[in-house]
């Protein structure tokens, strides 16, 4: 796949999981409120674990964008070299 559709699948991702905090916020004050008057508790916060195993993924992902993504110069470089050889 071209680097630059993957680049653009990257920061598509990142763009999605941006809108969706931002929806999350946005409707907080209504959960809130809908909850208050239907009487239902609001969930849990994820607990520790949970939060580091989220962080870990996200560190997997960007590590993988930055490793396809230094393959592709790699390789972009070592067919300059042969063309100019």
């Amino acid at each position: 796949m071209n680097k630059h559709f993957e680049d653009a699948r990257y920061y598509l991702k990142q763009a999605g999981k941006k809108a969706t905090k931002g929806i999350k916020e946005e409707l907080e004050p209504i959960e809130e409120r809908f909850r208050e008057l239907t009487g239902r508790e609001k969930e849990p916060e994820p607990g520790r674990l949970e939060k580091i195993r989220n962080d870990l993924e996200e560190l997997q992902e960007r590590a993988e964008g930055e490793t396809k993504s230094a393959i592709n110069d790699a390789i972009d470089r070592i067919d300059a070299y042969r063309k100019e050889s």
